[in-house]
């Protein structure tokens, strides 16, 4: 239902996402069946695909060429898939948006190199941008991507994190790369610079209220809504925004704790899940996605009027009001 709800958010760009998605497919042909089957495996999952109508619509305020766009949308969704696929092997799960994983149906090596595959394939698709500015920008965003990567890891499990330390590991997982969708599409375009500067700046506080909403949604859904078991993040060892607001109750810790150690049976999963939703946690977590929100539509005020700012304002409000 909610993907209806966004795809009649994109109705007037539907031609260019049917043509984005057919280069997406296109684009992860491989002489190796297995990983050819793997990538379409994880392309036919599904998904949002909000970056790229994020680099339709920042296209929209410069010199608008289709083909060019879907070089840029191509390759930033791969990115995207491919940082999913090992997301997937470091977290050992099985399940993503009701499907199973490219590591759950094969294993960590098939995977691994899947998502290897996947990143290489990113690159051949923006290769043929001529504009160094685009090339330069996407190497700075899968380098920080990575890094982030690597906080992640470093992080499970610990519960001495800050919210700054948690926010400035979202900006990497999530927010990086839709604030490149937003600037590269404008860049592509060849938009004047203060509008891919706004675009740039919108696209990161989009990001962040989006990867919170995601990490909500990861408590406060059911794990059919989900395709995954609820409270995954934690079971992985992730300290999310709600979690970090009641690591240090004493009613929760044992929860966390099991969570952690993998003890934590499907019903103490319930009752875990019950007592954070009438903490207070989701609330304060959710007016901080809605402060992010806020600053993301105000970037939007001076840009010309259209359908591609109109769409950017709907698409916002449907990120702090998504229900999946």
């Amino acid at each position: 239902m909610e993907k209806l709800k966004l795809m009649t958010l994109y109705a007037d760009f539907r031609k260019d996402i049917a043509y984005i998605e057919k280069e997406l497919e296109r684009s992860v042909n491989s002489s190796s069946p297995i990983i050819q089957q793997a990538s379409l495996h994880l392309l036919r999952a599904g998904g949002k695909r909000i970056r790229p109508i994020f680099v339709i619509l920042a296209s929209k305020f410069g010199s608008y060429s289709l083909e060019d766009v879907a070089k840029v949308a191509v390759s930033l969704e791969l990115v995207h898939m491919a940082s999913l696929v090992h997301d997937d092997v470091i977290d050992d799960a099985d399940m993503r948006r009701g499907f199973e994983t490219v590591k759950a149906r094969w294993d960590n090596r098939i995977a691994m190199y899947t998502g290897d595959f996947i990143f290489s394939r990113a690159l051949t698709s923006i290769g043929e941008i001529k504009l160094p500015a685009v090339h330069q920008l996407l190497a700075e965003t899968m380098l920080e991507i990575c890094k982030g990567e690597i906080i992640q890891i470093d992080h499970q499990r610990k519960t001495d994190q800050t919210i700054r330390d948690y926010l400035r590991r979202i900006k990497r997982k999530t927010a990086l790369l839709l604030s490149s969708s937003c600037e590269l599409g404008a860049l592509v375009s060849q938009a004047d610079p203060t509008v891919v500067r706004k675009m740039r700046r919108f696209g990161y506080y989009a990001g962040m209220a989006f990867q919170i909403v995601d990490d909500i949604l990861d408590i406060t859904s059911t794990d059919e809504q989900l395709g995954k078991p609820a409270g995954s993040d934690l079971l992985n060892g992730h300290l999310t925004l709600p979690i970090l607001y009641i690591k240090d109750d004493p009613v929760f810790q044992p929860y966390m704790e099991r969570s952690f150690d993998g003890t934590l049976t499907g019903a103490d999963r319930e009752e875990m899940l019950i007592y954070i939703r009438g903490t207070g946690a989701i609330e304060k977590a959710q007016q901080v996605s809605d402060l992010y929100l806020q600053k993301a539509l105000d970037e939007l005020n001076d840009l010309p009027k259209g359908s591609a700012k109109k769409a950017f304002v709907q698409i916002a409000e449907f990120i702090g009001k998504r229900n999946y």
